[in-house]
């Protein structure tokens, strides 16, 4: 029964689990593979012995999992980019939204998305946290690394 009680919560949820999965992942495809390593993930533990439990038990996986793959994403090197293409003079507004776009590339996915939020969207780290379903201490961390790692590119790039 263990096994039936995974199976029908998972279906009943697939909906919601994806809905989960895109609000962190922002691709289909990749939303739906995280929802494939849940069911796996918990098929192989086998450990599930009720809707609820098995209701619980996929939600947090699917989340756990989208901040994994959101904490692996590849990131842009700074090394990689050309810095001649910044001129010496004036910055032009073009320029400004390269500096930009080079600057937020660097960072996590995790990472850009809370410091778009808190910086361009004005929200605060308790609502970004609710939204994002992690702990205010989390988003202050990563919000720490960003603006750390923000400042190592600008100084690159100044020097």
């Amino acid at each position: 029964m263990e096994k039936d009680a995974l199976t029908s919560s998972f279906v009943s949820l697939r909906d919601k689990l994806h809905r989960i999965a895109m609000s962190y992942l922002k691709s289909d495809a990749d939303a739906d593979d995280t929802l494939h390593d849940a069911w796996l993930r918990l098929r192989e533990r086998d450990d599930v012995k009720s809707d609820p439990e098995a209701r619980n038990k996929l939600i947090a996986v699917v989340r756990n999992l989208c901040i994994d793959r959101l904490r692996k994403a590849p990131t842009i090197s700074i090394d990689s980019v050309e810095l001649t293409e910044f001129g010496t003079g004036e910055l032009e507004t073009e320029d400004v939204n390269r500096l930009e776009h080079l600057l937020s590339a660097s960072l996590t996915p995790l990472q850009h998305r809370i410091f778009n939020l808190y910086t361009h969207e004005g929200m605060e780290y308790d609502e970004i946290a609710e939204l994002l379903s992690l702990s205010v201490e989390a988003v202050r961390m990563n919000m720490s690394r960003a603006r750390k790692r923000m400042r190592e590119i600008y100084k690159k790039l100044n020097a």
